[in-house]
């Protein structure tokens, strides 16, 4: 039987860097394929040129057995192939349906002359097919109102609407929380047992053991092995992405915290709408001492941590850096006091995409001297600094500090923004979801970076849905729900069951 798709010797080159280097690939109809790398191991890259998106500068496509040139996204879509992307393609203020729809409007008649959008006949049949696939969603609803995994179902009815028989789901698990990740999963399964073919870009090992046929391995743009993944261990496929072993305990050295560094008291945080998101929190974190805020997605953890930032304002309470109120404090003078932020949304709120890597490296820095001399930036200085912690961190960019970040791979996208917040020598920092999109040996990288910081004495606030997370590297947990810390206890006092349980509101 021939394979669905087949790639032969797929080569695609961007400035500075090889990003396919002569891929080739075989997948089954109705098989679960997963595509597994390091970040910048050219994953998406590969799917995106199965999509239409880029076109490969050396290399054949055959789809069904028949050789294709995809030229566009809309071709792609043709020829029933579709992705859904790490980062949405969602228009925020239209509907469910509207976004689904966008593009190849149904029309109808009205008297037979005048031509109008049948909205009212494509919303019932959106209904039919969310629930014929277990995509419970309301095809009235505005994006700007759902939660991140509802989102994603849209992206995924954008599919089927299309009729996808191929769908390329790019990390469709990093933004979402263990329940979600559960519910996609079985989504998932019950698109292949429709007939449908699935690529799954991802580095969440576990993931592919429970839901993947096949999987095969990128590394620096070679493709380094094709294996079942039922026959194939976690450890072995770490092994082939990274290159070398990675260890999973983490080494981590008794401290003696030190003296109080930051604390909260009776803080209160309200959303646009005036409704408090975080009620009346208190707590204290020391020098060498990890406090980990553990809860599910959407329970005021990240608005604590924008308060802490000064992104938003407080509308209660005090937080004091260092025994100084810092309530009302500027941004900028909270980073010179002392406040380092790594925050979720590395693209909205981390870095400036359009800027270089450069200049988003030194961005808490570019008018202090030695980068800013009587108002004159000093460009040489930017880069020698760059050139310094791009090494340091290994973050892999075609080409150097010139590098436009919107171009790199978000996973060293975020390398760039935690080597510039450590960078800072702060006295508190700020991690917040600071592994989301990284393979597994990025996020040893980063564990082993946050431990070293925890021994040079500084105060780290790490806030992760991630609980293996919070356990292996939490020296306090507190956990948070419906914007409340239930519970606040030294971590080797609690199991991962009661950990769970208070994330869910369970207090008995």
């Amino acid at each position: 039987m021939k394979p669905i798709i087949e790639l032969r010797h797929i080569t695609k080159r961007f400035p500075g860097i090889v990003a396919n280097d002569d891929v080739s690939l075989t997948i089954q109809k109705g098989e679960i394929f997963a595509l597994l790398g390091e970040n910048g191991a050219g994953k998406s890259t590969l799917m995106s040129i199965l999509f239409g998106m880029y076109e490969p500068d050396e290399g054949e496509i055959f789809i069904r057995g028949e050789k294709v040139r995809i030229t566009s996204p809309s071709h792609a879509t043709k020829l029933n192939i579709g992705m859904v992307h790490q980062h949405f393609k969602l228009v925020e203020n239209f509907t469910v349906t509207e976004n689904i729809v966008l593009g190849m409007e149904p029309q109808k008649r009205i008297a037979g002359i005048f031509p109008t959008v049948d909205i009212k006949g494509t919303n019932q049949k959106i209904a039919e097919l969310s629930k014929r696939y277990g995509l419970e969603v309301e095809p009235t609803a505005k994006i700007e109102d759902l939660s991140v995994s509802i989102q994603q179902r849209v992206e995924i009815l954008k599919m089927l609407y299309r009729e996808a028989e191929i769908m390329i789901f790019d990390e469709p698990t990093a933004m979402l929380t263990p329940q979600e990740i559960e519910s996609l999963l079985q989504v998932i399964r019950n698109l292949r047992d429709a007939g449908k073919t699935i690529i799954l870009i991802t580095h969440k090992l576990e993931e592919i053991k429970q839901v993947a046929d096949r999987c095969a391995v990128l590394c620096r743009g070679k493709l380094v092995s094709e294996c079942d993944v039922a026959t194939t261990s976690t450890h072995d496929m770490a092994y082939m992405m990274v290159g070398r072993e990675v260890s999973e305990e983490m080494e981590k050295e008794p401290v003696s915290p030190g003296e109080e560094v930051l604390r909260i008291e009776n803080l209160t945080v309200k959303n646009s709408a005036g409704f408090p998101v975080v009620k009346d929190v208190s707590f204290s974190i020391h020098e060498g001492e990890i406090f980990a805020v553990a809860g599910v997605s959407g329970n005021g953890q990240e608005e604590l941590a924008d308060a802490i930032a000064g992104m938003v304002k407080a509308a209660g309470g005090k937080i004091y850096l260092a025994g100084q109120d810092i309530t009302q404090m500027p941004i900028r003078k909270r980073n010179e006091s002392g406040v380092a932020y790594i925050p979720a949304d590395r693209h909205a709120t981390g870095m400036v995409m359009d800027f270089t890597l450069s200049e988003n490296l030194l961005l808490k820095n570019y008018y202090k001297p030695p980068y800013c001399v009587h108002g004159w930036l000093k460009r040489d200085r930017f880069d020698k600094k760059s050139s310094e912690l791009i090494e340091k961190y290994d973050i892999r960019c075609g080409q150097g500090c010139d590098t436009i970040v919107r171009s790199m791979s978000g996973g060293n996208q975020q390398k760039a923004i935690i080597a510039r917040e450590i960078d800072q020598n702060a006295k508190v920092i700020l991690f917040v979801q600071p592994t989301r999109g990284l393979d597994i040996g990025a996020i040893e990288n980063i564990h082993r970076q946050i431990l070293e910081q925890r021994s040079k004495g500084k105060a780290i606030l790490l806030i992760s849905l991630e609980l293996e997370e919070v356990m292996k590297l939490a020296d306090t947990i507190g956990v948070i729900y419906s914007g409340e810390l239930l519970k606040t206890a030294p971590a080797e006092s609690l199991t991962v069951n009661q950990v769970g349980n208070y994330m869910m509101g369970v207090t008995t």
